[in-house]
């Protein structure tokens, strides 16, 4: 071909006349074929059909680490169905992991896959029983994704439809880097009501996730040879943004209280400490919530030091109490604050939309600085999530998730109790979506990986939270998992535990 690659695509719609498309992408290597089959009398929906159809692809490995796929439009118009429904697909095999994405090449299939043993090479000593039509699922216990088929798509499509109807014109227009005033009014109003804090709009600037919101606050916080203290365990996506900036990171320990703060005073004595990275809610990756006296002590040092707190609150809306614990950002007399949160987890991973607080001067700062990487953010998600805000829809779907995750901890637990008994030590978190395990006699959880993958499931190694030295511990994400997959799982990990 002359300096063009072609795809072809057939797919299979309940007919046995295979439709054909030929389309240019010169990121693929060679031609692509596949056949998708979607039946759309099934039960089972069609975008986990299109998931599922694609997932088996890759595991029995007509697709390959760093191939291609077609555009979400293009398939969508081959089966005759919604593109918001292929696009639902493409999020769920994103978030957990089966795709990536980048500008040049689209959607392809990561290589960064946990090993799959194809169908047929078990250890014929170790049988595992279950429904033929199950044999090529890959189980994979994820860190606490959402479950991504309950998330408001319709409800969103809808807004979508309405802005563009209504804004034609304006939407065009350029927004500003703080993100959209009203959006931010209404976070404002959210934090404010629902977690006790005292905010303003202009203290609050939207980003593309919480990841952003990590980048601009390191770049903004931290300089080179500035320490930051950061909890070990922990979340090492914000590691690495603070480590870019040029900060040196010193690791603290973390208990069934928390941080701990002994090593923190040690820490403050030893070094000049700008900054402090800690997830007091529910702390990634061992669910614990901060106590109420290491929270004060830890205000109390931040002011008399003094160094910023940096407070990562990614599971704020998922708490099964009576209300959630308040965030540090919230107590009266603190100074040094910067509070990150998101709406990634209660709506969908693939919707990016994150949030700084803090003061108005470094608000300011962050603006200034996205101004130049990216100048006005995603204007029109942005009026779509608010108009899910003021229509009542995200209230509505967090009521909903709260009650079934929160039925689901309890199933997952009662799976703990009965496959793991004496085999692990945990406690039930009392929000998010995830669980910490921890072997009652140390082993190497990386062979217990590669065990478990040979009855496919899988789950995170320590290195994805740990500093220098692997922790002992596995962190099991349970919301988006059925409960089917969620006991067999559990049984294959107790069998190798």
């Amino acid at each position: 071909m002359t300096g063009l690659d072609y795809i072809c695509v057939p797919v299979l719609i309940n007919t046995n006349s295979p439709v054909i498309l030929q389309t240019n992408r010169s990121a693929m290597l060679r031609p692509w074929f596949i056949q998708l089959e979607i039946d759309k009398s099934s039960a089972k929906p069609v975008y986990i059909q299109i998931a599922d159809a694609i997932i088996l692809y890759i595991k029995n490995g007509t697709l390959k680490a760093g191939e291609a796929l077609p555009g979400t439009r293009q398939i969508a118009l081959l089966l005759k169905v919604n593109r918001n429904t292929v696009v639902q697909a493409f999020d769920i095999l994103l978030s957990e992991g089966w795709l990536a994405a980048s500008e040049r090449k689209g959607s392809y299939v990561s290589d960064q896959l946990p090993s799959v043993i194809p169908s047929g090479l078990n250890n014929p000593e170790e049988p595992f029983h279950k429904p033929e039509t199950q044999k090529n699922d890959l189980i994979f216990f994820d860190d606490g994704l959402p479950d991504t088929s309950y998330a408001p798509i319709n409800e969103l499509a809808r807004s979508y439809r309405r802005i563009f109807a209504r804004k034609a014109g304006l939407i065009m227009n350029r927004a500003s880097e703080f993100g959209d005033i009203r959006l931010r009014e209404a976070i404002s109003k959210m934090l404010n009501h629902n977690r006790s804090m005292n905010t303003s709009a202009t203290q609050i600037c939207i980003t593309r996730g919480s990841q952003m919101a990590f980048y601009l606050t390191a770049q903004r916080l931290l300089e080179k040879g500035d320490v930051a203290l950061i909890e070990n365990p922990g979340f090492k996506p914000a590691w690495e943004a603070y480590l870019h900036a040029g900060a040196t990171l010193i690791p603290i320990g973390v208990d069934d209280e928390g941080i701990r703060i002994d090593q923190v005073e040690a820490a403050l004595k030893k070094y000049r400490v700008k900054a402090l990275h800690i997830s007091p809610h529910h702390q990634y990756p061992t669910t614990v919530t901060l106590s109420l006296t290491r929270r004060l002590k830890l205000i109390e040092l931040s002011n008399n030091y003094p160094f910023t707190i940096i407070e990562d609150d990614y599971d704020n809306e998922y708490h099964f109490g009576q209300r959630p614990v308040m965030p540090l950002s919230a107590y009266e007399g603190i100074r040094n604050y910067i509070y990150i949160g998101t709406l990634s987890k209660l709506i969908a991973p693939a919707i990016r939309i994150g949030y700084i607080y803090s003061s108005i001067d470094f608000i300011e700062q962050v603006g200034a600085l996205r101004r130049i990487i990216d100048m006005q953010g995603d204007s029109i998600m942005e009026q779509a999530i608010l108009e899910l805000i003021h229509e009542g829809d995200v209230s509505r779907h967090k009521k909903r998730m709260v009650s079934h995750y929160l039925e689901k901890r309890d199933f997952f637990a009662s799976l703990l109790d009965y496959y793991l008994k004496d085999k692990v030590t945990y406690k039930k978190p009392d929000g998010g979506l995830a669980f910490w395990i921890q072997p009652v006699k140390e082993m190497d959880l990386y062979k217990l990986k590669e065990l478990t993958n040979r009855k496919r499931v899988g789950f995170y190694t320590p290195d994805r939270f740990s500093f220098g030295e692997s922790i002992q511990g596995i962190r099991l994400g349970y919301a988006s998992l059925s409960k089917e997959n969620l006991e067999r799982g559990i049984q294959v990990l107790g069998k190798y535990l």
